[in-house]
């Protein structure tokens, strides 16, 4: 199981995104892909970054949450999906 998070370098949402992750106190840890490197993933993701991702095993995404959440959303997400 993965926990991804799609930003950019300077996206001051991204890092609000990330400082709220840390505040929810997740153990999990996340992994941060910049979606500037990749066409594929600036085509999927460019106009709705922050984006973060729960992929299984494989890398399939199993579920995804975009911005804009807050800290109750974010920890209802985590746990549906059992990531602590």
């Amino acid at each position: 199981m993965a926990l991804v998070l799609y930003s950019t370098e300077g996206c001051h949402l991204c890092e609000d995104a990330k400082a709220l992750y840390e505040a929810v106190g997740n153990t999990t840890a996340l992994c941060i892909v910049d979606i500037a490197f990749n066409d594929e993933l600036f085509s999927r993701y460019g106009v709705t970054i922050p984006v973060l991702s729960h992929q299984n095993e494989s890398g399939s995404v199993v579920d995804e949450l975009g911005w804009p959440f807050d800290h109750s959303e974010l920890e209802t997400w985590l746990v549906k999906h059992g990531i602590n």
